[in-house]
């Protein structure tokens, strides 16, 4: 499984995150390219505990969901995404992008850190866990806009 704390990756993921453009159209979902932007800030900031949203922790998620955050299966199109995690409202493009790759090079940045505090819906990953969570959300949402 990729891992955004390995050098390659992170790379990829940013050259990702460049190709984008105002006009990407999503392949399945609701959200436009600025509003994904946005969403995919929200677990970068969770690990990083940065402006966290509230959430409850979830033990059915926790039990059943938890391992699928980090193995190579792919994502299902069109899931579920928690209520505090939705972006319905509009966003500006080249803000979202901006702050999506500072956060993206930040997490990386922490590569090396061996401490990381348990996801408020997860509970404890390991720092391998985290870097693959955070390639696969990653990932699922660049698809969504083929990139």
């Amino acid at each position: 499984m990729k891992s955004l704390f390995d050098q390659d990756t992170y790379t990829e993921i940013e050259q990702r995150i460049h190709l984008l453009s105002s006009t990407n159209i999503p392949s399945w979902g609701k959200m436009n390219v600025s509003q994904m932007l946005c969403h995919c800030k929200y677990p970068l900031k969770i690990a990083l505990k940065n402006n966290l949203p509230k959430v409850k922790p979830n033990l059915l998620a926790k039990l059943f969901f938890k391992k699928s955050m980090y193995n190579d299966k792919p994502w299902r199109k069109n899931l579920p995404t928690h209520p505090r995690l939705k972006v319905i409202e509009p966003k500006v493009f080249e803000t979202e992008k901006t702050e999506l790759l500072e956060l993206v090079s930040i997490f990386f940045k922490q590569r090396d850190k061996k401490d990381w505090a348990p996801h408020p819906i997860f509970g404890n990953f390991t720092p391998e866990q985290w870097g693959q969570l955070q390639y696969k959300h990653l990932n699922h949402h660049l698809q969504q806009f083929n990139v």
